[in-house]
C-alpha cells in the first residue's frame, strides 16, 4: 500500500514573513502611485494664475495700498504724498493707466 500524504505542505516561517513584506511593499506601492497621479491631476488641473502685466509705474509720490485683479485690469489702491487716496485701474497685458478715481472720505 502506497502511503498517502495527507499533510498539506508548511511553509517555513521566514519563508511566510517574506511573503507578507511584499505583499504590503505592493499594497504601499500602488498607495503611492495612486496618491502621485491624484496630485499630478490637482495641479494640473488647478485653474491658471491670473494676467499680470509684468510691471506697473505709479505716479510720482504714491504707495500702492492694495492691489486687485479682474478680467483683463488691474486696480491699485494708492496713497498720494498729500494724503488722498486714488484708485489706479490698469490694463492687465499692457500694464498702461485706463482709468483713474480719487476717493473722498465722509
Amino acid at each position: 500500500m502506497a502511503q498517502e500524504e495527507t499533510s498539506e505542505y508548511q511553509e517555513p516561517a521566514n519563508l511566510r514573513l517574506l511573503r507578507r513584506l511584499v505583499t504590503l511593499l505592493m499594497v504601499v506601492m500602488i498607495i503611492g502611485v495612486v496618491s502621485i497621479v491624484g496630485l499630478v491631476v490637482i495641479r494640473f488641473s488647478a485653474t491658471p494664475e491670473p494676467l499680470m502685466p509684468d510691471s506697473l509705474t505709479l505716479p510720482a509720490g504714491a504707495t500702492a495700498e492694495a492691489v486687485t485683479v479682474g478680467t483683463g485690469w488691474v486696480a491699485v489702491v494708492t496713497k498720494m504724498k498729500d494724503g488722498k487716496e486714488r484708485i489706479l485701474v490698469f490694463d492687465a497685458t499692457t500694464g498702461s493707466l485706463r482709468q483713474s478715481v480719487d476717493l473722498t472720505s465722509d
